[in-house]
């Protein structure tokens, strides 16, 4: 298995001096992440569901975030694409009288957790939520269902088939059709195809293989104080060092790392939005070689000095390097004792 960041040597051949690639013969990954990101907001953003009808206004405002992997794999033309992401939209609804007069406006949110090219003939799980839950709220949370929820499956599909034709990696498949072959060429080039599947069927297998031993943990926690002061905290390492009483070095820079626990646990930032989001890759000292884990912490205060803190954190393994078949157990009980418990106690956090 190859180490995070680095690639499998087996599939992804270094660049050339000169850039090329000749005849794509080579695997060559192409990034999707970005692009995603970008297509799905132009297909998901500003977008008017209901205007008027049973006196409802509902439309969708942003994509807030999209997290995951995206990747575009050719060779010989052809594509191979890897997707495993999660999204989240914000909509907004005005529901009136028969005489045009507002009688609520609410935002509500759209999260779809799970969109993997294993599942691409499939429509993923889609969860809509609306932040006020009276009558008129969950009017207005229907509404979205009867119209919307087919509107984002729908956009879904269209980013599954442009990344099934290759995503930003298409122009790659524009190259020249080389002249017909002889006989013995041409036997070369099928034999070539067939171990290009093997290949490719025995990777999407081993991919399989190693999610059929990882959990996803889940919390969600209350604290009392402003996010930005919680979201500090998480990233200081002087704080860490303090609530902890171990050693800490945290960046506070995207793609910069951390190690905490007296080196326990390192990994690296992926993403962060101060006073809202944290996303970092972790990994306990104890895992088996290459395994990491994504850690995604959000801050919402729905009251001033009221702060949620949300935790998800996956392909956490089932066990050890050791096959002790504890972390799960071990890794939501710090999380709960030794850093929430902990910051509550020592900053007079809690409710």
């Amino acid at each position: 298995m190859a180490k995070y960041g680095e690639g499998d040597k087996r599939w992804i051949v270094e660049d050339r001096p000169d850039g090329a690639n000749v005849h794509n013969w080579h695997w060559a990954e192409t990034d999707c992440l970005e692009w995603s990101r970008a297509l799905l907001s132009t297909l998901l953003s500003d977008k008017t569901l209901i205007d008027g009808e049973g006196n409802l206004v509902i439309k969708t405002k942003k994509l807030d975030k999209l997290d995951g992997e995206a990747y575009v794999n050719i060779r010989k033309g052809k594509i191979i694409p890897g997707y495993e992401i999660s999204l989240s939209l914000s909509w907004e609804g005005e529901a009136k009288d028969s005489d045009g007069n507002t009688l609520l406006k609410a935002d509500g949110m759209v999260e779809i957790p799970y969109i993997a090219d294993e599942n691409a003939d499939e429509d993923p799980e889609i969860r809509v939520t609306v932040k006020d839950e009276g009558p008129i709220g969950k009017r207005l949370k229907e509404a979205f269902l009867a119209k919307g929820k087919g509107f984002v499956l729908e956009q879904v599909r269209a980013y599954v088939a442009a990344m099934a034709r290759g995503g930003p990696a298409k122009e790659e498949l524009e190259v020249k059709k080389p002249a017909k072959k002889p006989a013995a060429e041409a036997e070369n080039t099928a034999a070539t195809t067939v171990a290009t599947t093997t290949v490719v069927k025995e990777k999407k297998k081993e991919k399989e293989k190693r999610k059929e031993g990882f959990k996803t943990i889940s919390m969600s926690e209350k604290f009392s104080c402003r996010a930005g002061n919680l979201w500090e905290i998480m990233m200081d390492e002087n704080r860490w060092k303090g609530f902890t009483q171990s050693n800490a070095r945290i960046s506070k820079e995207v793609g910069g790392e951390f190690s905490i626990f007296d080196g326990a646990v390192t990994g690296r930032n992926m993403e962060l939005v101060e006073g809202k989001l944290i996303v970092q890759k972790w990994r306990f000292g104890n895992w088996p070689d290459g395994v990491q884990s994504t850690v995604r912490l959000t801050f919402e205060e729905p009251e001033p000095g009221v702060t949620v803190v949300k935790l998800t954190q996956t392909d956490v393994p089932d066990e050890d390097r050791y096959g002790n078949a504890t972390v799960v157990e071990n890794t939501e009980r710090g999380w709960r004792d030794l850093i929430f418990l902990k910051i509550r106690a020592v900053f007079g956090f809690g409710i």
